[in-house]
């Protein structure tokens, strides 16, 4: 594993990288701890923060320009950041099921397959962990 490739690639790139390793983690984190805690409230809303992050500055990225510069990667990401109102909102409003489903379909669905499309060959996190 080399982290050379990442660095090789920009800021922008880097930063959504690397938030979206630690989204990973202290998603997976989240799931693990007890809910309804004070520690789970600090965490979520960190976690929430480290997504918006992943999600927004996804639209700095154009390595795939299907429609202008923006591709349907795009659109997954406008629906994270919704999704993210939404699971918030649903906590908020005691609707816990809600919540909990909105937060595990945003952590398998936003982070772990798209995730796995960063390593196909070629692209940047392929290189970084299985090397060029």
């Amino acid at each position: 594993m080399t982290v050379q490739p990442l660095w090789n690639e920009g800021t922008v790139i880097s930063a959504h990288a690397l938030a979206a390793l630690a989204a990973m983690g202290v998603g997976a984190l989240q799931f693990a701890m007890p809910k309804g805690t004070k520690v789970h409230l600090i965490l979520g809303y960190g976690w929430v923060s480290i997504m918006a992050l992943v999600a927004g500055s996804s639209f700095w990225i154009h390595e795939f320009r299907l429609i202008g510069p923006f591709s349907p990667i795009h659109v997954l990401s406008a629906i994270t950041l919704i999704a993210l109102w939404y699971a918030i909102r649903a906590a908020r409003a005691g609707r816990i099921a809600a919540h909990r489903s909105a937060t595990l379909y945003l952590y398998v669905m936003a982070l772990l397959l798209t995730g796995a499309f960063t390593l196909i060959p070629g692209r940047t996190m392929h290189a970084v962990l299985f090397g060029a």
